[in-house]
């Protein structure tokens, strides 16, 4: 049984979308998952399973599929016009026609100048010195006020990660998604806190979750925005 054998694409809400099929000697079951990032349904078989099966429950979820798909959020593109939602404050993207090459902020706009082809990248670029900047100050204010025996806090760096928010090493750095700049607010401060509270507490016992919560503006509200609505920071950008 050949992995080539399965389609690369599903016809789903009138549109082809990418298939990622992966042959696993681990997975005792199929699974199926809609990645809302690079909007590819990800479908996982065990190793030994016959194509012709994994072609019939393929075919048995098709209106799990299409409902998934088409409830994804409509894409928000890093191009003039746009309205980024930064820390629950609405920037709308604007040209700034004879400008030096660059962007930057002012209140209730995010400039950008240059030919049209780059300015996603610059865009993207910007939005992670941002969230670095914005994640640092916030995480090193939070620090200050931890137990003594608290690991010192090492440094911040941003990524773009799919499958967390943010985590915490052994030696006290803290890395964070910079789509969190995207994010309201309580979001944001949550996934911080979660991630300084680390620095004390290395698992997830009462009195991790006790700090985390003194050290959140908002634990409940922001943790329960990651889980329900967290996927749609994904859509920004590309």
């Amino acid at each position: 049984m050949r992995q080539s054998r399965l389609p690369s694409e599903i016809e789903l809400a009138g549109r082809a979308v990418p298939l990622s099929c992966r042959r696993s000697r681990r997975a005792r079951r199929l699974t199926l998952r809609v990645d809302p990032k690079h909007e590819v349904i990800s479908l996982t078989a065990p190793q030994g399973l016959a194509t012709r099966e994994v072609l019939a429950f393929l075919d048995s979820h098709r209106d799990w599929l299409e409902e998934r798909v088409q409830a994804l959020p409509p894409r928000t593109p890093f191009a003039v016009g746009s309205l980024l939602p930064i820390l629950d404050n609405p920037h709308r993207i604007a040209l700034a026609d004879g400008a030096r090459r660059g962007v930057w902020l002012t209140p209730g706009r995010l400039w950008v100048s240059g030919r049209p082809e780059h300015h996603s990248r610059r865009i993207e670029d910007f939005l992670r010195v941002e969230a670095r900047r914005s994640l640092s100050a916030t995480a090193r204010e939070k620090a200050a006020g931890l137990p003594r025996k608290a690991n010192r806090l090492r440094g911040v760096s941003v990524r773009d990660t799919r499958s967390r928010w943010g985590s915490c090493t052994a030696t006290g750095q803290l890395n964070f998604s910079w789509r969190l700049l995207l994010a309201p607010e309580a979001a944001f401060d949550y996934v911080v806190a979660h991630e300084v509270a680390h620095l004390a507490y290395p698992d997830h016992s009462p009195a991790f979750w006790a700090l985390c919560e003194d050290l959140s503006d908002d634990m409940e509200s922001g943790r329960d925005w990651l889980r329900q609505r967290g996927s749609q920071l994904f859509r920004y950008g590309g």
